[in-house]
């Protein structure tokens, strides 16, 4: 079922729909999952563009369909706007992005998170950059054709660049990844040995960019659209004959929780298609208000259901796995410490 943020948006929930029903395994065969991302790339609008909606959209249909499928796509579809970004203000060529391999066939990670060791990036003198390090919270590095990665420079500023995963310098690692949600999205450092990269902006440029905050409020849409089908299960849980109150009244709490993160997401996108605000704080709290919706209806949906269908429905357990990992990226109290000093200020 299309998850749709406004009626007009629907062109694009419809795209995704009918694109997953020719995909067999969505979300656990990798490999044809990764092929449904980078086909659907070039129909998904730019977020900033008018339809920031239908791009969320987009998304949570997917995740609603399968959330391993939209940890796939997300990252791809960020990776592609934020290109878009960077040839728009020409600090990118593409034939740059030629001299890495990277043409319409590539499937792309977004590697920007920082871990224990550090990755550093260093100029040639003739112009071209080289990347040394590790970088930890690859995802699927080991499968996908490229990916933007921030790495320090000036041993004080993060700068993005472009890289061929596939290139002999790179050394993917296979984990330890003991994860029993997104099981198979393996998130794991790489190894960057003398790297060819292409600077993607310049240093400082990738997290200043209200795209960040945008791309942010993505994987929002993601969670959205991922719990959905958990409220739709407290649903039936409540319609069926003899079901009390306190079904219902764990369906209403759900409901009203997803509905009111729908209202959010809305006013969020349209506020972005009209340049309107400040970025950050806008991310700040649509993550905020979706991250607690989204685990809020795990939670009632645990309440409600009991042990059944985490035990005996593969789709309802694998998607609440799923989910429980993926809303890690919010950090929780920590993000609700940094909104209020945004607030503050």
């Amino acid at each position: 079922m299309m998850r749709v943020l406004t009626d007009s948006a629907s062109a694009e929930a419809q795209v995704i729909e009918q694109a997953a029903t020719e995909v067999a395994g969505l979300g656990v065969d990798l490999d044809a999952t990764i092929g449904w991302a980078v086909r659907l790339g070039p129909l998904v609008s730019q977020p900033g563009s008018g339809r920031t909606a239908g791009r969320w959209s987009a998304l949570a249909t997917a995740a609603s369909l399968d959330v391993a499928a939209a940890r796939v796509l997300e990252p791809h579809l960020d990776a592609l706007a934020i290109i878009a970004e960077a040839q728009a203000t020409g600090s990118l060529a593409r034939e740059a992005l030629d001299a890495i391999g990277a043409d319409e066939s590539a499937s792309w990670g977004v590697y920007a998170a920082e871990g224990p060791i550090s990755l550093t990036a260093e100029a040639n003198g003739d112009g071209t950059w080289r990347l040394d390090g590790t970088k930890s919270w690859c995802s699927l590095a080991g499968r996908l054709s490229h990916a933007l990665v921030t790495a320090w420079v000036n041993n004080d500023e993060r700068q993005l660049f472009a890289v061929s995963l596939r290139h002999p310098s790179v050394e993917a690692q296979i984990g330890p990844w003991v994860a029993r949600g997104l099981s198979g999205i393996v998130s794991a450092a790489v190894d960057f040995h003398n790297t060819p990269a292409v600077p993607v902006g310049d240093a400082g440029w990738y997290l200043k960019r209200p795209g960040f905050h945008w791309g942010g409020m993505g994987v929002a849409a993601v969670w959205w659209g991922g719990v959905l089908p958990v409220a739709d299960a407290l649903g039936r849980a409540a319609s069926r004959s003899g079901a009390d109150q306190i079904a219902q009244m764990l369906h209403g709490e759900a409901d009203a929780h997803l509905w009111a993160t729908r209202v959010v997401l809305t006013d969020a996108a349209a506020r972005i298609d009209a340049s309107a605000g400040d970025a950050r704080v806008l991310a700040q709290r649509v993550r905020a208000v979706t991250a607690h919706a989204a685990e809020r209806v795990l939670t009632l949906a645990d309440h409600g259901l009991g042990p059944g269908p985490l035990t005996t429905d593969e789709e309802h357990a694998r998607r609440v796995s799923d989910l429980r990992i993926y809303l890690r990226q919010d950090h929780a109290e920590r993000d609700l410490a940094r909104l209020g000093r945004s607030v503050v200020a």
